[in-house]
Protein backbone atom coordinates (compact mmCIF):
# COMPACT_ATOMS: atom_id res chain seq x y z
CA UNK A 1 0.00 0.00 0.00
CA UNK A 2 1.19 3.50 -0.78
CA UNK A 3 1.69 6.01 2.00
CA UNK A 4 -0.23 9.28 1.87
CA UNK A 5 0.96 12.49 3.50
CA UNK A 6 -2.13 13.24 5.58
CA UNK A 7 -0.45 15.01 8.51
CA UNK A 8 -1.96 18.36 7.52
CA UNK A 9 -5.44 16.82 7.18
CA UNK A 10 -5.01 15.11 10.55
CA UNK A 11 -4.05 18.39 12.25
CA UNK A 12 -6.92 20.24 10.59
CA UNK A 13 -9.49 17.62 11.64
CA UNK A 14 -8.27 17.69 15.24
CA UNK A 15 -8.93 21.40 15.38
CA UNK A 16 -12.34 21.16 13.71
CA UNK A 17 -13.49 18.16 15.78
CA UNK A 18 -11.84 18.58 19.21
CA UNK A 19 -14.18 16.17 21.04
CA UNK A 20 -15.47 12.68 20.24
CA UNK A 21 -18.15 11.32 22.60
CA UNK A 22 -19.25 7.79 23.39
CA UNK A 23 -22.78 8.80 24.36
CA UNK A 24 -24.53 5.57 25.38
CA UNK A 25 -25.37 2.01 24.47
CA UNK A 26 -28.54 -0.11 24.42
CA UNK A 27 -28.77 -3.87 24.91
CA UNK A 28 -32.22 -5.31 24.23
CA UNK A 29 -34.01 -8.51 23.30
CA UNK A 30 -36.07 -8.26 20.13
CA UNK A 31 -38.86 -10.78 20.66
CA UNK A 32 -40.16 -10.47 17.10
CA UNK A 33 -36.83 -11.43 15.50
CA UNK A 34 -35.67 -13.52 18.48
CA UNK A 35 -32.32 -11.79 18.68
CA UNK A 36 -30.24 -9.63 20.97
CA UNK A 37 -29.53 -6.15 19.65
CA UNK A 38 -26.69 -3.90 20.75
CA UNK A 39 -26.62 -0.27 19.67
CA UNK A 40 -23.81 2.17 20.35
CA UNK A 41 -24.10 5.92 19.91
CA UNK A 42 -21.15 8.18 19.11
CA UNK A 43 -20.90 11.82 18.07
CA UNK A 44 -18.39 14.52 17.14
CA UNK A 45 -19.81 17.97 16.42
CA UNK A 46 -22.26 17.59 13.52
CA UNK A 47 -21.44 13.92 12.98
CA UNK A 48 -23.44 11.23 14.78
CA UNK A 49 -23.05 7.49 14.42
CA UNK A 50 -25.10 4.45 15.39
CA UNK A 51 -23.24 1.16 15.41
CA UNK A 52 -25.19 -2.12 15.65
CA UNK A 53 -24.47 -5.74 16.58
CA UNK A 54 -27.21 -8.37 16.47
CA UNK A 55 -27.08 -11.92 17.83
CA UNK A 56 -29.77 -14.44 16.80
CA UNK A 57 -30.78 -16.62 19.76
CA UNK A 58 -30.59 -20.40 19.76
CA UNK A 59 -30.41 -23.13 22.39
CA UNK A 60 -26.70 -22.56 22.97
CA UNK A 61 -27.55 -19.50 25.07
CA UNK A 62 -28.83 -21.71 27.91
CA UNK A 63 -31.65 -19.32 28.87
CA UNK A 64 -29.20 -16.73 30.15
CA UNK A 65 -30.93 -13.69 28.64
CA UNK A 66 -33.60 -13.12 31.29
CA UNK A 67 -31.73 -10.19 32.86
CA UNK A 68 -29.75 -8.25 30.26
CA UNK A 69 -28.63 -5.69 32.85
CA UNK A 70 -26.21 -8.32 34.11
CA UNK A 71 -24.24 -8.01 30.88
CA UNK A 72 -24.07 -4.18 30.77
CA UNK A 73 -20.41 -3.89 31.70
CA UNK A 74 -19.34 -6.27 28.94
CA UNK A 75 -21.51 -4.50 26.35
CA UNK A 76 -20.09 -1.14 27.45
CA UNK A 77 -16.61 -2.44 26.65
CA UNK A 78 -17.66 -3.59 23.19
CA UNK A 79 -18.60 0.05 22.58
CA UNK A 80 -15.15 1.13 23.74
CA UNK A 81 -13.49 -0.91 21.01
CA UNK A 82 -16.09 -0.12 18.33
CA UNK A 83 -15.67 3.64 18.79
CA UNK A 84 -12.20 3.45 17.23
CA UNK A 85 -13.73 2.85 13.78
CA UNK A 86 -15.58 6.17 13.97
CA UNK A 87 -13.15 8.33 15.89
CA UNK A 88 -10.38 7.59 13.34
CA UNK A 89 -12.34 9.52 10.68
CA UNK A 90 -12.22 12.82 12.60
CA UNK A 91 -9.12 12.19 14.78
CA UNK A 92 -10.57 14.09 17.77
CA UNK A 93 -7.86 14.69 20.41
CA UNK A 94 -10.34 14.31 23.30
CA UNK A 95 -12.61 11.30 23.83
CA UNK A 96 -15.37 11.68 26.40
CA UNK A 97 -16.93 8.44 27.61
CA UNK A 98 -20.41 9.18 28.92
CA UNK A 99 -21.62 5.57 28.68
CA UNK A 100 -19.63 4.32 31.68
CA UNK A 101 -16.69 4.83 34.00
CA UNK A 102 -12.98 4.19 33.39
CA UNK A 103 -10.21 4.34 35.97
CA UNK A 104 -6.81 5.82 35.13
CA UNK A 105 -5.44 2.29 34.81
CA UNK A 106 -8.18 1.38 32.34
CA UNK A 107 -7.52 4.55 30.34
CA UNK A 108 -3.86 3.54 30.08
CA UNK A 109 -4.94 0.19 28.59
CA UNK A 110 -7.23 1.84 26.06
CA UNK A 111 -4.69 4.44 24.96
CA UNK A 112 -2.12 1.71 24.35
CA UNK A 113 -4.64 -0.36 22.39
CA UNK A 114 -5.80 2.59 20.31
CA UNK A 115 -2.25 3.73 19.52
CA UNK A 116 -0.79 0.31 18.67
CA UNK A 117 -3.99 -0.90 17.03
CA UNK A 118 -3.91 2.16 14.76
CA UNK A 119 -0.20 1.76 13.97
CA UNK A 120 -0.92 0.95 10.32
CA UNK A 121 -3.38 3.85 10.10
CA UNK A 122 -0.74 6.29 11.39
CA UNK A 123 2.02 4.83 9.20
CA UNK A 124 0.13 4.76 5.89
CA UNK A 125 -1.29 8.24 6.49
CA UNK A 126 2.21 9.44 7.47
CA UNK A 127 0.93 10.84 10.76
CA UNK A 128 3.13 11.51 13.79
CA UNK A 129 1.47 10.28 16.98
CA UNK A 130 2.54 9.30 20.49
CA UNK A 131 0.69 7.90 23.47
CA UNK A 132 0.93 11.07 25.55
CA UNK A 133 -0.51 13.52 23.03
CA UNK A 134 -2.59 11.74 20.39
CA UNK A 135 -5.62 11.30 22.67
CA UNK A 136 -7.03 12.31 26.05
CA UNK A 137 -9.79 10.12 27.54
CA UNK A 138 -12.22 11.20 30.25
CA UNK A 139 -15.25 9.31 31.52
CA UNK A 140 -18.38 9.69 33.61
CA UNK A 141 -18.60 8.56 37.23
CA UNK A 142 -21.25 6.00 36.34
CA UNK A 143 -19.76 2.64 37.30
CA UNK A 144 -21.19 -0.65 36.03
CA UNK A 145 -20.95 -3.79 38.22
CA UNK A 146 -18.47 -6.54 37.33
CA UNK A 147 -19.82 -9.74 35.84
CA UNK A 148 -20.01 -12.23 38.71
CA UNK A 149 -21.94 -15.19 37.29
CA UNK A 150 -20.38 -18.62 36.94
CA UNK A 151 -19.28 -20.03 33.60
CA UNK A 152 -20.66 -23.47 34.22
CA UNK A 153 -19.56 -25.70 31.34
CA UNK A 154 -16.37 -26.80 29.60
CA UNK A 155 -17.43 -25.70 26.14
CA UNK A 156 -14.81 -23.98 24.01
CA UNK A 157 -15.85 -20.99 21.90
CA UNK A 158 -13.89 -20.99 18.62
CA UNK A 159 -14.24 -17.97 16.33
CA UNK A 160 -14.34 -19.19 12.71
CA UNK A 161 -13.22 -17.04 9.76
CA UNK A 162 -13.08 -19.58 6.96
CA UNK A 163 -9.29 -19.66 6.76
CA UNK A 164 -6.86 -22.45 7.56
CA UNK A 165 -6.02 -21.32 11.13
CA UNK A 166 -9.48 -21.51 12.68
CA UNK A 167 -10.07 -24.82 10.85
CA UNK A 168 -7.00 -26.30 12.53
CA UNK A 169 -8.16 -25.11 15.97
CA UNK A 170 -11.65 -26.47 15.35
CA UNK A 171 -10.49 -29.90 14.18
CA UNK A 172 -7.76 -30.45 16.76
CA UNK A 173 -10.06 -29.56 19.65
CA UNK A 174 -13.02 -31.46 18.23
CA UNK A 175 -10.91 -34.55 17.55
CA UNK A 176 -9.50 -34.50 21.08
CA UNK A 177 -12.80 -34.64 22.93
CA UNK A 178 -13.57 -30.95 23.52
CA UNK A 179 -17.12 -29.68 23.13
CA UNK A 180 -16.56 -26.91 20.59
CA UNK A 181 -18.99 -24.05 19.91
CA UNK A 182 -18.05 -22.22 16.68
CA UNK A 183 -18.74 -18.48 16.58
CA UNK A 184 -19.01 -16.50 13.34
CA UNK A 185 -19.14 -12.73 12.86
CA UNK A 186 -20.86 -11.70 9.61
CA UNK A 187 -21.21 -15.15 8.00
CA UNK A 188 -19.95 -15.48 4.43
CA UNK A 189 -19.45 -18.26 1.95
CA UNK A 190 -16.19 -19.63 3.36
CA UNK A 191 -17.31 -19.65 7.00
CA UNK A 192 -20.61 -21.36 6.20
CA UNK A 193 -18.94 -23.87 3.89
CA UNK A 194 -16.39 -24.68 6.58
CA UNK A 195 -19.25 -25.42 8.97
CA UNK A 196 -20.70 -27.80 6.39
CA UNK A 197 -17.32 -29.46 5.94
CA UNK A 198 -17.08 -29.86 9.72
CA UNK A 199 -20.60 -31.36 9.73
CA UNK A 200 -21.77 -28.77 12.26
CA UNK A 201 -25.42 -27.78 11.90
CA UNK A 202 -26.60 -24.13 12.10
CA UNK A 203 -28.16 -24.65 15.54
CA UNK A 204 -24.78 -25.79 16.89
CA UNK A 205 -22.88 -22.60 16.09
CA UNK A 206 -23.42 -18.93 16.89
CA UNK A 207 -23.63 -15.99 14.52
CA UNK A 208 -23.13 -12.30 15.19
CA UNK A 209 -24.06 -9.63 12.66
CA UNK A 210 -22.04 -6.42 12.80
CA UNK A 211 -23.28 -3.29 11.01
CA UNK A 212 -21.08 -0.25 10.41
CA UNK A 213 -23.07 2.97 10.22
CA UNK A 214 -23.35 3.80 6.49
CA UNK A 215 -22.67 7.44 7.33
CA UNK A 216 -19.06 6.52 8.15
CA UNK A 217 -18.66 5.19 4.62
CA UNK A 218 -20.03 8.49 3.34
CA UNK A 219 -17.37 10.39 5.30
CA UNK A 220 -14.69 8.06 3.93
CA UNK A 221 -15.82 8.86 0.38
CA UNK A 222 -15.62 12.57 1.21
CA UNK A 223 -11.95 12.35 2.14
CA UNK A 224 -12.05 11.95 5.92
CA UNK A 225 -9.27 9.86 7.41
CA UNK A 226 -9.49 6.10 7.02
CA UNK A 227 -7.36 3.09 7.81
CA UNK A 228 -7.00 -0.30 9.45
CA UNK A 229 -8.40 -0.83 12.96
CA UNK A 230 -7.68 -3.72 15.40
CA UNK A 231 -10.53 -6.03 14.36
CA UNK A 232 -9.30 -8.87 16.55
CA UNK A 233 -9.61 -6.68 19.64
CA UNK A 234 -13.29 -6.20 18.79
CA UNK A 235 -13.58 -9.96 18.44
CA UNK A 236 -11.99 -10.37 21.88
CA UNK A 237 -14.58 -8.24 23.66
CA UNK A 238 -17.49 -9.75 21.72
CA UNK A 239 -16.24 -13.24 22.60
CA UNK A 240 -16.35 -12.32 26.31
CA UNK A 241 -20.04 -11.46 25.93
CA UNK A 242 -20.75 -14.72 24.08
CA UNK A 243 -18.86 -16.63 26.78
CA UNK A 244 -21.09 -15.03 29.44
CA UNK A 245 -24.29 -15.64 27.46
CA UNK A 246 -23.52 -19.31 26.85
CA UNK A 247 -21.70 -20.14 30.08
CA UNK A 248 -18.70 -21.34 28.07
CA UNK A 249 -15.53 -21.44 30.16
CA UNK A 250 -12.99 -21.17 27.34
CA UNK A 251 -12.43 -18.85 24.37
CA UNK A 252 -9.88 -20.32 21.95
CA UNK A 253 -8.54 -17.97 19.28
CA UNK A 254 -6.39 -19.12 16.38
CA UNK A 255 -3.60 -16.55 16.49
CA UNK A 256 -0.18 -18.06 15.88
CA UNK A 257 3.23 -17.12 17.25
CA UNK A 258 4.02 -15.45 13.92
CA UNK A 259 1.56 -12.61 14.60
CA UNK A 260 4.13 -11.01 16.91
CA UNK A 261 6.43 -9.92 14.06
CA UNK A 262 6.31 -6.25 13.10
CA UNK A 263 4.99 -5.34 9.65
CA UNK A 264 7.41 -2.42 9.29
CA UNK A 265 10.81 -3.97 9.93
CA UNK A 266 12.60 -2.33 12.84
CA UNK A 267 9.53 -0.42 14.00
CA UNK A 268 6.70 -1.24 16.41
CA UNK A 269 4.04 -1.15 13.68
CA UNK A 270 2.15 -4.42 13.36
CA UNK A 271 -0.89 -5.01 11.17
CA UNK A 272 -1.64 -7.94 13.47
CA UNK A 273 -1.16 -6.12 16.80
CA UNK A 274 -4.46 -7.30 18.28
CA UNK A 275 -3.50 -10.87 17.32
CA UNK A 276 -0.16 -10.58 19.11
CA UNK A 277 0.83 -12.18 22.41
CA UNK A 278 1.37 -8.69 23.83
CA UNK A 279 -2.27 -7.78 23.27
CA UNK A 280 -3.46 -11.19 24.46
CA UNK A 281 -1.57 -10.78 27.75
CA UNK A 282 -2.82 -7.23 28.27
CA UNK A 283 -6.38 -8.25 27.47
CA UNK A 284 -6.38 -11.20 29.87
CA UNK A 285 -5.20 -8.98 32.72
CA UNK A 286 -7.67 -6.23 31.84
CA UNK A 287 -10.64 -8.61 31.75
CA UNK A 288 -9.77 -10.27 35.05
CA UNK A 289 -9.30 -6.93 36.82
CA UNK A 290 -12.19 -4.99 35.30
CA UNK A 291 -14.85 -7.36 33.92
CA UNK A 292 -14.66 -10.76 35.63
CA UNK A 293 -12.08 -13.33 36.75
CA UNK A 294 -13.91 -16.34 35.31
CA UNK A 295 -13.16 -15.72 31.62
CA UNK A 296 -10.33 -17.64 29.93
CA UNK A 297 -9.34 -16.07 26.60
CA UNK A 298 -6.28 -17.48 24.83
CA UNK A 299 -4.95 -18.45 21.43
CA UNK A 300 -4.83 -22.21 21.03
CA UNK A 301 -2.32 -21.95 18.15
CA UNK A 302 0.08 -19.57 19.90
CA UNK A 303 2.83 -22.23 20.32
CA UNK A 304 2.83 -22.87 16.56
CA UNK A 305 4.29 -21.04 13.58
CA UNK A 306 2.45 -20.59 10.30
CA UNK A 307 4.30 -23.43 8.61
CA UNK A 308 3.24 -25.88 11.33
CA UNK A 309 -0.36 -24.70 11.00
CA UNK A 310 -0.23 -25.17 7.22
CA UNK A 311 1.17 -28.67 7.77
CA UNK A 312 -1.74 -29.51 10.06
CA UNK A 313 -4.27 -27.98 7.68
CA UNK A 314 -2.99 -30.17 4.84
CA UNK A 315 -4.37 -33.19 6.74
CA UNK A 316 -7.94 -31.86 6.72
CA UNK A 317 -8.69 -32.33 3.04
CA UNK A 318 -12.45 -31.79 3.44
CA UNK A 319 -11.72 -28.06 3.82
CA UNK A 320 -9.25 -27.62 0.97
CA UNK A 321 -11.81 -26.61 -1.64
CA UNK A 322 -13.88 -24.34 0.62
CA UNK A 323 -11.43 -22.41 2.83
CA UNK A 324 -10.62 -18.80 1.91
CA UNK A 325 -8.10 -16.31 3.31
CA UNK A 326 -8.35 -13.59 0.68
CA UNK A 327 -9.85 -10.31 1.92
CA UNK A 328 -10.32 -8.93 -1.59
CA UNK A 329 -12.34 -11.98 -2.63
CA UNK A 330 -14.35 -12.40 0.57
CA UNK A 331 -17.59 -11.01 -0.85
CA UNK A 332 -17.48 -13.36 -3.83
CA UNK A 333 -16.09 -16.32 -1.86
CA UNK A 334 -13.06 -16.53 -4.13
CA UNK A 335 -9.29 -16.20 -4.28
CA UNK A 336 -8.40 -13.01 -6.16
CA UNK A 337 -4.90 -14.42 -6.84
CA UNK A 338 -3.37 -10.95 -7.23
CA UNK A 339 -2.91 -9.93 -3.57
CA UNK A 340 -0.22 -10.60 -1.00
CA UNK A 341 -2.58 -12.69 1.15
CA UNK A 342 -3.28 -15.11 -1.70
CA UNK A 343 0.42 -15.35 -2.48
CA UNK A 344 1.30 -16.05 1.15
CA UNK A 345 -1.39 -18.71 1.54
CA UNK A 346 -0.17 -20.44 -1.62
CA UNK A 347 3.48 -20.37 -0.49
CA UNK A 348 2.87 -21.58 3.05
CA UNK A 349 0.77 -24.54 1.86
CA UNK A 350 3.01 -25.45 -1.06
CA UNK A 351 5.36 -27.80 0.86
CA UNK A 352 2.42 -29.91 2.03
CA UNK A 353 -0.14 -29.92 -0.81
CA UNK A 354 0.85 -30.98 -4.32
CA UNK A 355 1.22 -28.29 -7.02
CA UNK A 356 -1.63 -29.84 -9.01
CA UNK A 357 -4.00 -29.73 -6.04
CA UNK A 358 -3.04 -26.17 -5.05
CA UNK A 359 -3.60 -24.95 -8.58
CA UNK A 360 -7.00 -26.66 -8.53
CA UNK A 361 -8.00 -25.01 -5.25
CA UNK A 362 -6.79 -21.52 -6.17
CA UNK A 363 -7.71 -21.70 -9.85
CA UNK A 364 -4.22 -20.74 -11.02
CA UNK A 365 -0.54 -21.34 -10.24
CA UNK A 366 0.17 -18.18 -8.24
CA UNK A 367 3.91 -18.90 -8.11
CA UNK A 368 4.02 -18.35 -11.87
CA UNK A 369 2.61 -14.81 -11.72
CA UNK A 370 5.34 -12.30 -12.58
CA UNK A 371 3.18 -9.36 -11.46
CA UNK A 372 3.39 -10.57 -7.84
CA UNK A 373 7.15 -10.06 -7.65
CA UNK A 374 6.80 -6.96 -5.43
CA UNK A 375 4.67 -8.79 -2.86
CA UNK A 376 7.06 -11.74 -3.11
CA UNK A 377 10.02 -9.56 -2.16
CA UNK A 378 8.06 -8.02 0.71
CA UNK A 379 7.15 -11.44 2.10
CA UNK A 380 10.81 -12.48 1.91
CA UNK A 381 11.89 -9.46 3.95
CA UNK A 382 13.77 -7.85 1.06
CA UNK A 383 11.81 -4.62 1.41
CA UNK A 384 11.42 -2.30 4.42
CA UNK A 385 7.73 -3.15 4.84
CA UNK A 386 5.94 -6.49 4.74
CA UNK A 387 2.45 -6.55 3.20
CA UNK A 388 -0.17 -5.02 5.48
CA UNK A 389 -2.02 -8.32 5.67
CA UNK A 390 -2.24 -11.19 8.13
CA UNK A 391 0.80 -13.03 6.79
CA UNK A 392 3.58 -15.06 8.39
CA UNK A 393 7.12 -14.11 9.28
CA UNK A 394 9.97 -13.59 6.86
CA UNK A 395 11.60 -16.77 8.17
CA UNK A 396 8.46 -18.87 7.66
CA UNK A 397 8.12 -17.78 4.04
CA UNK A 398 11.78 -18.55 3.33
CA UNK A 399 11.60 -21.97 4.99
CA UNK A 400 8.45 -22.82 3.03
CA UNK A 401 10.17 -21.92 -0.24
CA UNK A 402 13.30 -23.86 0.74
CA UNK A 403 11.17 -26.94 1.41
CA UNK A 404 9.41 -26.49 -1.90
CA UNK A 405 12.65 -26.14 -3.87
CA UNK A 406 14.03 -29.29 -2.23
CA UNK A 407 10.97 -31.19 -3.43
CA UNK A 408 10.78 -29.64 -6.90
CA UNK A 409 14.35 -28.60 -7.83
CA UNK A 410 13.50 -28.43 -11.53
CA UNK A 411 10.44 -26.19 -11.15
CA UNK A 412 10.23 -23.40 -13.73
CA UNK A 413 7.64 -21.33 -11.80
CA UNK A 414 8.59 -17.68 -12.22
CA UNK A 415 8.82 -16.79 -8.52
CA UNK A 416 10.79 -19.92 -7.67
CA UNK A 417 13.25 -19.14 -10.46
CA UNK A 418 13.55 -15.62 -9.02
CA UNK A 419 14.20 -17.10 -5.61
CA UNK A 420 17.01 -19.31 -6.95
CA UNK A 421 18.73 -16.81 -9.23
CA UNK A 422 18.15 -13.41 -7.68
CA UNK A 423 18.12 -14.07 -3.96
CA UNK A 424 21.34 -15.89 -3.06
CA UNK A 425 21.17 -14.70 0.56
CA UNK A 426 18.09 -16.87 1.04
CA UNK A 427 19.95 -20.07 0.26
CA UNK A 428 20.94 -20.35 3.93
CA UNK A 429 17.47 -21.73 4.51
CA UNK A 430 18.18 -24.68 2.23
CA UNK A 431 20.77 -26.03 4.65
CA UNK A 432 18.91 -25.40 7.89
CA UNK A 433 17.23 -28.11 9.98
CA UNK A 434 13.73 -27.57 8.68
CA UNK A 435 12.36 -30.60 10.49
CA UNK A 436 13.28 -28.96 13.78
CA UNK A 437 11.51 -25.79 12.61
CA UNK A 438 8.43 -27.92 11.99
CA UNK A 439 8.51 -29.59 15.39
CA UNK A 440 9.59 -26.92 17.89
CA UNK A 441 6.85 -25.25 19.94
CA UNK A 442 7.07 -21.74 21.34
CA UNK A 443 7.17 -21.57 25.13
CA UNK A 444 5.20 -18.31 25.24
CA UNK A 445 1.48 -19.00 25.47
CA UNK A 446 -1.54 -18.93 27.79
CA UNK A 447 -2.76 -22.49 27.29
CA UNK A 448 -3.72 -24.76 30.15
CA UNK A 449 -2.01 -28.17 30.11
CA UNK A 450 -5.05 -30.00 28.72
CA UNK A 451 -4.89 -27.78 25.61
CA UNK A 452 -1.12 -27.65 25.21
CA UNK A 453 -0.78 -31.43 25.34
CA UNK A 454 -2.74 -31.68 22.08
CA UNK A 455 0.04 -29.79 20.34
CA UNK A 456 2.93 -31.49 22.16
CA UNK A 457 1.98 -35.17 22.11
CA UNK A 458 2.51 -35.82 18.42
CA UNK A 459 -0.55 -34.21 16.87
CA UNK A 460 1.79 -31.80 15.08
CA UNK A 461 2.40 -34.33 12.38
CA UNK A 462 5.52 -35.40 10.57
CA UNK A 463 6.21 -33.72 7.28
CA UNK A 464 3.88 -34.82 4.51
CA UNK A 465 2.62 -33.76 1.14
CA UNK A 466 -0.91 -34.35 -0.10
Amino acid sequence: MERKNNQELYDRLRIKYPVFTYKKFDFTYNEKSNQLDMKFYFESSEHTFEHVLSIPINELFKNRISSLEDFSLIVFHIGMIELISYRKAVASPTVIVEAGHLTEQQITFWKKLYLNGLGEYFYLNDIEADRDTFMTITSSRKSLPKYTYELFNDEVLVPIWGGKDSVVTLELLKNNGFNVVPMIINPRGATLNCMKAAEISPWNYLTIFRYIDPYLLTLNSQGYLNGHVPFSAMLAFVSILISALTGSKYIALSNENSANESTVLGQNINHQYSKSLEFENDFRVYVKENIGEQFNYFSFLRPLNELQIAQQFSLFSQYHKVFRSCNAGSKTDSWCCVCAKCLFAYIILSPFISPEKLQEYFGINILNKEELKKYFRELLGLEEVKPFECVGTVEEVNVALALLIERYPESKDFLLVEYRLSLPSSWGYIGMDKQQFLSELSKEYNLEENFFIILSNGDVSENCIK
